[in-house]
Formats: C-alpha cells, structure tokens, sequence
C-alpha cells in the first residue's frame, strides 16, 4: 500500500532540513536531521570520506554553498519507517554538483537519517 500523500511531504520537510544548511553554510538545521550515529560515505575532489557525519557538518560549515547553488529533493521509496531520498545539488561552493542519497527511518513519530552517501559529478573534481 502506498504511503499519505502527507507522508512523502513529512519525509521532503525532513530532507529540506539538509539542504537549509548546505545552502545557508550553518550545521544547525543539519543536526536537526541526523541522529548522533550517522554516517557520511562519498567522494570529494577524488579523495574517500567515510565515517561520521561530522565530516559533512564541517564541510557546511567551512564552504560557502555560493549564490548561484541550488538543490532538488527527490523521495524515491518511502515504507512505514523508511524512506530513501535524492537530493540533487548543483554549484556547492561555487564549482561542485553533487547527487545525496540520504537513509531516513521513522523514529519516535519523526524522520532522521541514519546515513548519507554521495557522489561528486566528475566533472567538477579539482585534483
């Protein structure tokens, strides 16, 4: 059976929270959205990050998403408590386009995600 409409606008609310803060270069609506125990997976400029998402709420916090950035948010699958999201990403920093996946559950009546993983479009690696 298919999720309520009210749902899938639940989970995008959830993930807009991610690109607030990548375009807005501040964390804070990030941390809203990741439980402590979430992990980063991805590449950037060719170079293997993985582990904590600490990684990523330094990266928002250190590069400017830049003027001309911009974001689209794709929910792909949505169950009772899981939800898979795309989020497009377009000149972060000025220079790099990105597509997120982002692993959400259902916890506690709201969605977090437990895990992010990434890839940079190769075209916009600087070596």
């Amino acid at each position: 059976m298919r999720a309520p409409y009210q749902e899938y606008q639940a989970v995008e609310e959830a993930a807009m929270k991610f690109v607030k803060s990548v375009a807005e270069g501040n964390s804070q609506y990030a941390r809203e959205l990741f439980t402590d125990e979430a992990v980063l997976f991805g590449y950037l400029d060719g170079k293997l990050e993985h582990g904590s998402i600490e990684q990523f709420y330094h990266n928002v916090d250190t590069v400017a998403a830049g003027e001309n950035f911009k974001a689209r948010v794709d929910v792909l699958l949505l169950e009772e408590t899981l939800a898979v999201v795309r989020v497009l990403e377009e000149g972060w920093g000025g220079r790099i386009d990105f597509t997120d996946v982002l692993l959400l559950l259902k916890m506690d009546g709201q969605w977090k995600c437990v895990a992010k993983a990434y890839n940079q479009n190769s075209d916009t690696v600087q070596k």
